[in-house]
């Protein structure tokens, strides 16, 4: 995995530019460990830091390519092209010659061969850019779901983009502002499709391209969920599904480097490294290698919340041994999570504050970790959202709110009655942002974009309705955050459940077969149920832990009396000190003491946020 930043202008001359187009890359340096580089000439600067994967000897970037002794394109490309042996295959046939064994130059020679519309014959995870040199135009593509991020700020006369907002930031010319809509989509757990939370930034929406030329920019589509007949028989389509698995998971072993997966003990997980095993053992005799993360004395202390009823690690070894995989048990404690070197990290790799605190740093620290054994692995993501694992998607005062079901269920906590990380944030400004609005108006611009077959029933449409929202609003979260805690390594992170067939095969699949046997994910549960041990197919679902140790807690009220007493504290304006207060003297209760610690984490993060980011607030 790579980082790429990038700048045209077509009304100067960039050359003098390059120690800031060095800036922007410089900025992305820990997306890319093993090389960098810039392409500089006229109009455009392009630059790349790599994380090599595939052709580790032969894949540097930028990368051009020459047509009788000239320069007629050059790529900055992020990400995993799986199907590009396929593809190189069939170029070749075209009379297209290749100097290396990269996805990279494939995807250089698509465009080349078939110009914007390659996009559509690219199957992974991408983010690229390419100047094309004859037409003097650049073309930007993003894959399909968004996993991997591309952000953009367009100017009188181009354009600039990077992987994330802080490769931007480095350019002077865009400046840290942020107004009510930035705070919006910051505070927002369902996320506006191509807004980013700097007020001169968007993001270049997924299964969407970019042309940029001198007549402006060309915003395409080139894919889109689409709401197709589903001829399967619930029989057909579990045997479907485990064929998909079966071959997205072989592709997504392709590397030149150490390969492992995530294990954390739960279904999803369990099935993409079942199959890996598998196929790993069948095609080179080799274990897989699986990591799980846990807590000193988490496993013996562990009290059930709201949403968590098992620790991960017994399950997770359970599973290594049913597949005898090469096991690494990660163990963090307390002084880990409490790290403030760390937790700063933790912050500038996501250029935002976010309310998961706990679970954002020891996610970033379970990444630094395999990195040193491992480049690649395979992550459990998306399970949920595309065979319906989520609890709110089956309580039907969430499904009938008339918002996200999912931001209904934040305010039915007990430890969340304003909003999840909204509770010590000062009310007017609260009220100034009109979150339950926000998401009310947003959630009826979604439902109208949710695309429909004729016939179906209530309970048909409104999941249908539901899978939509949550693969549109809810996921893009999650990768985000995915990609950029484990890109902070230079890890990349793939994501099987991910791929477009996939997806769009669940996406059509009724209601009904996807919980046909009373449960969540009954499809994927029958589909792996070979693979996997019965107590791991039937344990219920849990998310990624907190800690459970008070010491956490005592320190980040800790934290938060030193910031009410700091008069320099940039958030202080905007906080609700009677609210810290009550905080400070009432601890919440232990059981869902994580939810209520939202509220402070995302406090501590913002003032440190504002204070790091130099944040311009135009509220």
């Amino acid at each position: 995995m790579c980082g790429i930043a990038g700048w045209a202008d077509f009304g100067r001359d960039l050359t003098p530019e390059r120690a800031t187009l060095q800036a922007m890359t410089d900025a992305l340096a820990k997306r890319g460990v093993d090389d960098q580089g810039l392409w500089l000439r006229g109009h455009i600067g392009l630059g790349h830091t790599r994380t090599a994967i595939i052709d580790v000897a032969g894949g540097a970037q930028p990368l051009a390519v020459e047509e009788d002794g000239s320069t007629i394109a050059v790529i900055v490309y992020n990400g995993e092209v799986y199907n590009f042996k396929q593809l190189r295959t069939e170029l070749r046939a075209r009379g297209h010659e290749f100097r290396t064994r990269s996805d990279t130059e494939v995807v250089l020679r698509s465009y080349l061969e078939w110009g914007s519309d390659c996009a559509k014959r690219l199957e992974g995870i991408f983010a690229f850019a390419i100047w094309d040199v004859r037409r003097e135009e650049l073309f930007l593509a993003r894959d399909r779901l968004g996993v991997k991020p591309l952000f953009y700020t367009r100017l009188p006369d181009g354009i600039l983009f990077g992987s994330e907002p802080k490769a931007l930031l480095a350019n002077p010319l865009v400046r840290p502002a942020v107004t009510l809509d930035g705070l919006r989509e910051l505070f927002a757990t369902a996320k506006t499709p191509g807004r980013a939370v700097f007020r001169d930034m968007q993001a270049v929406l997924p299964g969407h391209s970019l042309t940029v030329g001198r007549d402006g920019v060309v915003d395409r589509t080139y894919w889109a969920l689409e709401a197709r007949p589903h001829t399967d028989d619930i029989k057909g389509t579990i045997a479907h599904v485990r064929e998909l698995l079966e071959d997205i998971v072989l592709r997504e072993l392709e590397a030149d480097v150490p390969l492992c997966t995530a294990l954390s003990g739960g279904l999803d997980s369990s099935a993409i490294t079942a199959i890996a095993a598998k196929w790993r053992w069948k095609l080179d005799g080799e274990r897989v290698r699986t990591f799980v993360t846990t807590f000193d004395t988490y496993a013996q202390n562990f009290q059930p919340d709201d949403v968590r009823f098992s620790p991960d690690e017994p399950y997770a070894a359970e599973m290594a041994r049913h597949i005898s995989s090469d096991h690494v048990r990660i163990m963090l404690n307390t002084r880990d999570l409490m790290d403030p070197r760390t937790r700063l990290e933790v912050l500038l790799a996501q250029d935002m504050p976010t309310t998961l605190g706990d679970m954002d740093t020891s996610n970033y620290l379970t990444s630094r970790e395999i990195k040193t054994h491992s480049t690649v692995a395979l992550a459990g993501e998306v399970a949920d959202e595309i065979f319906g694992g989520y609890n709110w998607m089956f309580v039907p005062e969430l499904l009938n709110a008339g918002t996200f079901p999912w931001t209904a269920n934040e305010l039915r906590q007990p430890g969340s009655p304003r909003g999840q990380g909204r509770g010590l944030f000062d009310q007017g400004l609260m009220r100034k942002l009109d979150m339950e609005g926000f998401y009310a108006d947003h959630y009826s611009q979604a439902l109208a974009e949710v695309p429909h077959q004729e016939g179906e029933d209530a309970e048909e449409r409104q999941m249908r309705s539901v899978s939509y929202v949550t693969l549109t609003r809810w996921l893009p979260m999650l990768l985000d955050r995915d990609d950029r805690l484990s890109m902070a390594h230079g890890l990349e992170l793939r994501v099987p459940y991910a791929d477009h067939r996939l997806v769009e095969y669940m996406y059509n699949t009724p209601w009904m077969f996807k919980t046909f046997d009373g449960r969540e994910k009954s499809i994927l549960r029958a589909a792996v149920r070979d693979l996997v041990p019965g107590t791991v197919l039937d344990r219920k679902k849990s998310p990624w832990p907190v800690t459970q140790d008070p010491a956490y807690t005592r320190m980040l009220h800790g934290e938060l009396t030193a910031l009410i007493n700091d008069p320099s504290s940039p958030a202080l304006p905007l906080l609700d000190v009677d609210a810290i207060r009550h905080t400070l003297e009432e601890p919440s209760d232990r059981s869902n003491e994580w939810i209520s610690r939202m509220h402070i984490e995302m406090t501590l993060q913002f003032n440190t946020w504002m204070r790091q980011y130099n944040v311009e607030l135009e509220i």
